[in-house]
């Protein structure tokens, strides 16, 4: 049996990313380093070679070109190996050890220290101090932050002003070739070492600064991929941005949402006559004007549900009334779907909505290797039974009609247009109660019925055949959610006091009572 690896550490991995982003700037570092040399090597021998007298004019005939081409080459290939090393870590995933990463800086920052005993020997130590071979220094100090290490940055600087005050100090006062006091003042070429040491800390505080900011662009990124992850595809760019800016937490709350569900009608018939690329380009058209409409509306697509999706309004991020937010997203997928249909991109559609608000458990649910945003309550169940509702009554577009033909400020009260929703749920609950004869799973909430206007619902004893209301909004704490759910709850107080507790019947949800209250 094959055993999977363990979920890495999130630090380590972030750690791992860092170093190799790290490395990639010192192949850049390697690479500059290994061009500008080699370029400068052959220009040199280029116009040395066809203007020899030109360059020994101007250099006074006292320069051999043979070293300079010797050290630009051997600086060259010096780092063309730390670019093949650097390039060979990248590929093995490996990081560079201390010793190799102080290594090659002492390397590179004597070499220009090279050059000036070279010239010491020939031209003399002050003179050589004094080439411009010695502002080499400076560009080795430049390109070392690229390495995003203070304390290599301040090392580099340190070598060069310790290698050139040494040659200052131990050989500058045996040359006797040059008598100008200002050339030969040994003040002077300290204060040189000192500026090469104070480029160098300087260097490592920018190193430090862009480390810094490397840093926390990458932990901006790890951040928004883990709230991609967590909370799906589909969350817009401004709920990201806020969740990274407030350092969201994927813990569980409970807290107030309306959920969203659609369902493409018919689809399942649609589905059989067509190629599977014409059913997943079709279900991609709908679901890209679908989802935009919920992001738009501070939504998120929570899950995607084969032909359909469950949405959610107030969550991850509380933005507004998520009541008026879920029912102006439905009203918003509708009117796309029909302009969908009216451009000719998909055939004739209907969709199904059911929109339900109340608590939810929010959480990240799942096991160690894979884990999901999850909402959790009855306000999930509710809404989904609504959805159901819709299809087996096929009153969805009648009841989307009427909501969206309210007005402007209709719209925006989210209260009283969910009022007009649960009312039309009792109305069609009653009508299939009527019609079959006996209590209709799905049902509204008693809440619905209470907010919809249908406070009282009426029974009958099976027994006796005692009509009476029962009071759902004076209901304190309700045995069951669901009107149906009552009658194996409510009892004929008449043949209790008999000794006999027969379930109710249920008859209809009404505005108000008809009979004499019975208790539940």
């Amino acid at each position: 049996m094959d055993v999977l690896p363990a979920a890495e550490n999130p630090r380590d991995a972030f750690e791992r990313r860092l170093a190799s982003e790290i490395l990639a700037a010192e192949r850049f570092r390697a690479t500059l380093l290994a061009v500008l040399p080699t370029v400068a090597m052959l220009a040199f021998l280029a116009v040395s070679s066809a203007y020899p007298e030109a360059v020994t004019t101007l250099l006074h005939g006292k320069f051999d070109r043979a070293p300079v081409g010797l050290f630009l080459c051997a600086v060259a290939g010096f780092e063309f190996h730390v670019l093949y090393a650097t390039e060979k870590m990248l590929r093995n995933g490996q990081r560079p050890s201390a010793a190799r990463r102080y290594g090659y800086a002492f390397v590179e920052t004597s070499l220009p220290t090279l050059v000036i005993v070279f010239y010491a020997t020939t031209l003399g130590p002050i003179q050589a101090l004094l080439m411009p071979s010695a502002a080499i220094y400076f560009i080795f100090i430049v390109l070392a932050t690229l390495r995003l290490d203070f304390t290599l940055c301040a090392f580099t600087g340190f070598v060069a002003a310790i290698e050139y005050a040494g040659l200052a100090l131990f050989w500058g006062p045996l040359d006797t070739t040059v008598q100008e006091p200002v050339l030969t003042s040994l003040p002077q070429h300290l204060a040189r070492a000192c500026i090469l040491l104070v480029a160098g800390v300087a260097a490592g505080f920018v190193a430090r600064r862009l480390r810094k900011s490397f840093t926390r662009a990458l932990e901006s990124l790890e951040e928004s991929a883990r709230i991609l992850g967590v909370f799906g595809q589909h969350v817009s760019p401004e709920v990201v941005a806020r969740l990274v800016a407030g350092g969201a937490q994927a813990g569980s709350e409970l807290r107030e949402v309306c959920v969203m569900f659609l369902d493409i009608r018919n689809f399942t018939a649609f589905a059989e006559k067509r190629s599977a690329e014409e059913v997943v380009a079709y279900l991609n058209t709908i679901f890209d004007a679908a989802v935009e409409a919920v992001a738009e509306h501070k939504g998120i697509v929570n899950k995607f549900l084969g032909d359909g999706f469950m949405a959610v309004f107030g969550a991850p991020v509380a933005d507004g009334n998520p009541c008026a937010q879920g029912v102006d997203a439905g009203l918003a997928v509708l009117a796309r779907v029909e302009k969908l249909v009216a451009e000719g991109r998909i055939p004739p559609t209907r969709v199904g909505l059911g929109l339900h608000s109340g608590p939810a458990v929010l959480g990240n649910i799942g096991s160690a290797r894979r884990k999901e945003y999850t909402v959790i309550g009855d306000v999930v169940n509710v809404a989904s039974r609504v959805e159901a509702l819709n299809k087996e009554l096929g009153k969805a577009r009648a009841m989307t009609g009427i909501l969206a033909a309210q007005s402007a400020e209709m719209r925006a009260n989210a209260e009283t247009m969910l009022q007009q929703a649960d009312r039309l749920l009792c109305e069609s609950w009653n009508e299939r109660m009527w019609s079959n004869g006996e209590p209709i799973d799905p049902s509204p909430t008693i809440d619905q019925a209470v907010n919809g206007g249908y406070p009282w619902l009426e029974i009958q004893c099976s027994r006796c055949k005692t009509p009476s209301d029962v009071d759902l909004a004076g209901m304190k704490h309700p045995p069951t959610t669901f009107v149906h759910d009552l009658a194996s709850r409510l009892r004929c107080r008449k043949c209790a006091k008999a000794g006999r507790r027969p379930a109710a019947t249920l008859l209809q949800l009404a505005w108000q009572p008809r009979h004499p209250r019975t208790e539940a």
